[in-house]
């Protein structure tokens, strides 16, 4: 996918001081989508209020919920993470996603 993004910003959530890149490009009500992109490091995220659906482009690494579940993830993974997961990105090279997110009403 060709998406101009936006200049980088420092990942607040970054343990390893990444930069990401959003661009939205659809909000309805409580659901956004968009195009992100996030390079190696490591981050946390939580998913408590909302859930995410995402599709990898680009790069690769692990995602590792707080339950130790794991996944790798590359170019072609369809990722759900559901609402109250919790857990770690690992990027060992430049990733790039679609997502969806879906807030509670």
């Amino acid at each position: 996918m060709t998406a101009e993004l936006p200049e980088p910003q420092a990942k607040p959530t970054s343990v390893t001081n990444q930069f990401e890149s959003t661009l939205n490009v659809w909000s309805g009500g409580t659901t956004h989508a968009g195009v992100w992109e996030c390079g190696p490091g490591e981050f946390t995220a939580d998913r408590s209020a909302d859930t995410e659906v995402c599709h990898i482009l680009t790069g690769s690494g692990t995602v590792v919920g707080e339950d130790g579940t794991s996944a790798d993830i590359g170019p072609g993974s369809l990722l759900v993470l559901p609402r109250g997961w919790r857990g770690t990105w690992r990027i060992t090279e430049t990733v790039r996603k679609t997502y969806v997110i879906v807030g509670s009403p």
